[in-house]
């Protein structure tokens, strides 16, 4: 998974990459396309004026030239500009022959005899114009006459071939957009996916360390109630049964945690919502963590002093919320505990609950994903740690359930502080 999951990343950005890259070039050769299509235009209608001038004059020249040979000895000699057509018949046959090329673009022309003199030109023509305008002598080659050239100067604009091309480039954008936005979903999934396996080669190592031993506990329990030195004694058959049953309790939690948690991501905790005494809920749950506490020469401080500690709240699981967050703070302690428990309330009914340890606090991002289901907190040199990472997804999930918040600060080295805001009964 460590070598295919950079590989899949990396395909998909050169595949996006090379996606983007053949848009672009598509975008820019059709622009080509478009340009050299009108240029192809303007030529086309630069030869079509010339064929249809030369039929004009033979017909304003009443010429009974009949036949392809007669009629071009006939132009070679004969044909002009000058005194046969007026600026608006040349005007009109170009506007026609543009048209039917397609172009509609405004356009201005300029004919001139050998000696490049003016003979016809439309209003708006620029001297400036004749280096860029496209141009065509109008008698056939080699004419003894006429050397009339039409210069024909048509303004193109650029964006109009972009306004005709705006759809298709649209959903070239908009399909690019998508594809993009399909790879960081992509990417983000294979992330999410490998976070998950993370999490459980995690969660099946803890559980695996967790249940071990206790099994192993008991197996040695267990042989040791067939020793025959122990089969007679009463005493140490009890002792050996009591192991025995403590073993089996504390599996019997580990079990009931996962199945807890399978059951929260299914929605199929039902609460038995009732009136309870916080205060009393709160004290009760230190009285039986105390003697934990002691164990590590702690203290645990108790500052009960909301005026109305009444809400609504399941009882079993209210307890729960409140052991699990004594037992956090007591878990990652690196030094002799200080776990302090406040209430207060709030003008506006709201009750709330601080839980605050002198423990190895947390930084920003194990501050955002503390309440992630399986998710541990790195713990340094701290190697006593034990649990599924269950715990505090527990408790935003109940406390969630309850209508309530909850909210942890904390600076690493100096503990954390966790908060419930709870709804008043």
């Amino acid at each position: 998974m460590k070598k295919i999951f950079p590989l899949i990343v990396v395909l998909i950005t050169l595949s996006v990459v090379g996606i983007l890259f053949i848009q672009m070039s598509w975008i820019n050769n059709a622009l080509k396309l478009k340009n050299e299509e009108f240029l192809r235009g303007v030529d086309n209608t630069l030869t079509q004026t010339k064929k249809v001038l030369q039929e004009k004059f033979i017909f304003k020249m009443h010429s009974n030239a009949v036949d392809e040979e007669s009629r071009l000895f006939f132009l070679k000699n004969n044909f002009r500009i000058d005194g046969i057509f007026t600026r608006e018949e040349v005007a009109d046959v170009i506007e026609k022959q543009l048209l039917q090329n397609n172009i509609k673009e405004p356009h201005e022309f300029y004919i001139s005899n050998i000696f490049k003199l003016a003979v016809l030109q439309s209003d708006g023509f620029q001297m400036a114009d004749l280096s860029t305008a496209k141009s065509i002598e109008l008698a056939p080659d080699n004419a003894l006459r006429s050397h009339d050239t039409l210069y024909l100067s048509v303004y193109e604009d650029k964006n109009a071939i972009i306004r005709e091309m705006l759809w298709m480039i649209i959903a070239s954008i908009v399909f690019t957009t998508i594809i993009i936005l399909a790879f960081f979903v992509t990417v983000r999934t294979l992330f999410n996916q490998k976070k998950l396996s993370e999490i459980k080669s995690d969660f099946i190592n803890n559980m695996t360390h967790e249940l071990k031993t206790p099994l192993a506990t008991i197996s040695l329990a267990i042989d040791a109630l067939t020793n025959e030195k122990v089969i007679h004694d009463t005493d140490k058959i009890k002792v050996y049964s009591s192991m025995i049953k403590e073993e089996n309790k504390r599996m019997n939690k580990q079990v009931e945690k996962i199945l807890q948690a399978a059951r929260l991501e299914k929605e199929e905790i039902k609460l038995n919502l009732q009136a309870l005494d916080t205060h009393q809920v709160i004290s009760k749950v230190a009285d039986n963590f105390a003697l934990q506490v002691q164990e590590k020469h702690g203290v645990l401080e108790l500052k009960l002093n909301a005026t109305d500690p009444n809400i609504q709240a399941d009882e079993v699981h209210f307890s729960n919320i409140i052991f699990n967050l004594l037992d956090n703070a007591l878990k990652y302690s690196d030094k002799t505990p200080h776990i302090t428990v406040e209430t207060f309330k709030h003008g506006n009914g709201i009750l709330s609950i601080k839980v605050k340890d002198n423990g190895i606090g947390m930084d920003k991002e194990t501050q955002t994903r503390i309440f992630e289901k399986f998710y541990r907190a790195h713990t340094g040199n701290l190697h006593n740690v034990k649990g599924f990472g269950l715990g505090l997804s527990y408790v935003k999930a109940i406390v969630d359930a309850h209508g309530g918040k909850i909210k942890v600060e904390s600076t690493p080295g100096k503990g954390s502080t966790f908060t419930l805001t709870l709804p008043g009964a």
